[in-house]
């Protein structure tokens, strides 16, 4: 391992903007403070992730994402001997880069990895707080600073894709969901500088959707798809095909939910 590594790369050197919803923020700090395990639990695009990056600037830490998916090994997590012009060297993983070096890793979306390949998380998840190599015959010791933080979407949980009890208690858990209507038309003003005007007739359509999550739809609309809906209006699309485009045709192709939403948004912004 060579000792030049320069974590400061995942430094975020700017605010991410999030806005507070309850006292989520102050919970989180403590949890840091004692250096627990944190997971996420909420809805797709309903702000757990720029939460993590938010509180890693606020902390001044270093934030290592992995976006998981089913074929990450846990060789993709802890890390490989890779074969270069001088024969074999080891590379760490970001799980193992976080713990060396006093980052905060986080596991986005942590049910998409296997079972097998999560377990490898359990040492640094409580008293211990260490991370074996096995390859490399190493056992890391957490940096004093390291934080493990995980999300996930329950509404898609199922007996294949959920976490083991094993791997649930091993961590403190925030609920995440969408914002009530007010804190919701705030924050896409916000995050998408429009108006406060269209951002509540967007935040409208998006209530109108999530309504019928369980009614023919998996999942509703989520924040971020009401933030690519006003940057296309933003950028001279008309209101009723941007919320189309954005809004209805990502999350669904069923043609009488579509016609739902599209009378909807027609009934909000008018027929184009």
């Amino acid at each position: 391992m060579s000792n030049s590594f320069d974590i400061q790369q995942y430094q975020i050197k700017n605010e991410p903007y999030y806005q507070v919803q309850s006292n989520e923020v102050a919970l989180y700090e403590a949890a840091y403070a004692a250096r627990l395990p944190v997971m996420l639990k909420g809805p797709t695009g309903c702000g757990k992730s720029r939460f993590v990056e938010h509180m890693a600037w606020k902390l001044k830490r270093p934030l290592i994402t992995v976006a998981c998916n089913e074929d990450m090994t846990a060789s993709d997590l802890v890390g490989r001997y890779l074969l270069d012009a001088n024969g074999t060297r080891w590379l760490d993983g970001p799980l193992t880069l976080a713990a060396r070096y006093g980052a905060i890793c986080y596991l986005d979306e942590v049910v998409e990895a296997r079972q097998d390949t999560t377990v490898v998380i359990h040492p640094l998840t409580d008293h211990r707080r260490t991370l074996p190599l096995d390859k490399k015959g190493e056992l890391v010791t957490a940096h004093p600073d390291f934080q493990l933080v995980i999300s996930y979407n329950p509404g898609y949980q199922s007996l294949l894709k959920d976490l083991k009890q094993s791997t649930k208690q091993r961590f403190v858990a925030f609920d995440f969901d969408y914002p009530t209507f007010d804190l919701e038309t705030i924050i896409l003003a916000k995050e998408a500088e429009i108006d406060a005007e269209l951002a509540a007739k967007l935040v409208k359509i998006g209530v109108a959707a999530r309504n019928l999550k369980g009614h023919g739809l998996d999942e509703g609309i989520s924040t971020r798809l009401l933030v690519y809906a006003a940057t296309l209006i933003k950028n001279g699309v008309a209101p009723t095909d941007a919320c189309r485009m954005a809004m209805v045709r990502p999350i669904t192709d069923d043609a009488d939910i579509r016609q739902t939403l599209d009378h909807a948004i027609d009934a909000i912004f008018g027929q184009a």
